[in-house]
């Protein structure tokens, strides 16, 4: 029996500050043989997001950190080649968290199924996938309904965009910053959004006060720094907070200081509330009713960034940083 070999990115160091290629390594390995309840995979996608930053650090972060010589994980879509599980077949398309690789064994609890009919297929792993969830559980986790005025920061980005369509089709004016023209033509042509601008031409506490005079009623946070500061600024007194991710300072090696004005949630009757999207799991269904039905009906619009070949993946990571993507960053392996 020939043996099967893959290609995959291993961690070969720990990051200190902003990650290098040097902290990575490609290698090729030999795959162990199937055994009953076991799948052979062909990825055709894979994700890449900044929490995975965390997960490079020794200490623990939003999980397990990686171990040094072995593959990376995350969010990846494949194809079966090979079963000795009744659950799958050659051919069927399955979702996993075994990306990084090209090809990988697992045992088929590990592995979900998903239907060819949604395309592309690299939709599982944005709109209908973790990150939609992410979106959709952070707006959920502070009640966001019609009415509100919703801020949004790194709102180009995988979350943000989708968390500022959903909450414009609930009713909600919305507003995002950015890093680009471009992206601001996208956050307004694209994903509808109310008020977009580029936090490159004034301070984040100027714009978003000239476009929301009257205060903000809740906050979505993907960057910290800067833009949580101005948004305690800006909330409304009983303003709510989204505390879904920070990637202004994940490359720090230092902490900075909290911002000035902490204060304000007490003054104001703030709340602040951070989640992990695997808390949600278990609204999966409620998940797949709303924001399934709204890309089914063409009302949610889900942009990616197509990076192609493993050996591009890091590079496509590293990216995320430097404010190259616009929705979705995705990698192509097959």
């Amino acid at each position: 029996m020939s043996k099967t070999t893959s290609r995959e990115i291993q961690l070969a160091s720990r990051p200190k500050g902003v990650p290098t290629a040097d902290n990575f390594t490609l290698a090729q390995v030999e795959l162990k043989p199937l055994k009953e309840e076991e799948v052979l995979v062909r990825n055709l996608y894979m994700s890449v997001d900044p929490y995975m930053r965390g997960r490079m650090n020794e200490g623990k972060s939003y999980a397990t950190p990686f171990q040094l010589g072995q593959p990376l994980e995350g969010g990846a879509i494949g194809e079966v080649v090979e079963s000795l599980s009744g659950q799958f077949k050659p051919g069927d398309i399955v979702l996993s968290n075994f990306g990084w690789r090209e090809l990988f064994v697992a045992s088929a609890k590990d592995l979900q199924p998903v239907s060819r009919e949604i395309q592309p297929l690299s939709t599982w792993l944005g709109a209908l996938g973790m990150t939609g969830m992410t979106a959709w559980a952070g707006l959920n986790l502070v009640g966001v309904k019609a009415g509100d005025i919703v801020f949004i920061s790194g709102a180009a980005g995988a979350v943000g965009s989708i968390a500022g369509q959903i909450a414009k089709l609930r009713g909600c004016r919305v507003i995002g910053s950015v890093g680009s023209v471009e992206k601001v033509m996208f956050l307004r042509d694209e994903c509808r959004f109310d008020i977009a601008f580029d936090y490159h031409i004034a301070p984040v506490l100027e714009q978003l006060s000239l476009e929301a005079p009257d205060g903000i009623d809740v906050y979505f946070d993907n960057v910290g720094g800067e833009a949580l500061e101005a948004a305690l600024s800006v909330l409304r007194v009983h303003g709510r907070i989204i505390a879904c991710g920070g990637i202004s300072g994940y490359n720090e090696e230092k902490l900075r200081p909290g911002p000035s004005n902490l204060f304000n949630i007490t003054s104001k009757r703030l709340t602040m509330k951070g989640f992990i999207v695997t808390d949600w799991l278990g609204y999966r269904a409620e998940f797949e009713k709303e924001v399934g039905g709204y890309f089914r009906a063409g009302e949610l619009k889900s942009r990616e960034t197509v990076v192609e070949g493993l050996d591009k993946a890091v590079n496509a990571f590293l990216g995320l940083f430097e404010g190259k993507n616009i929705g979705k960053m995705i990698v192509k392996l097959a």
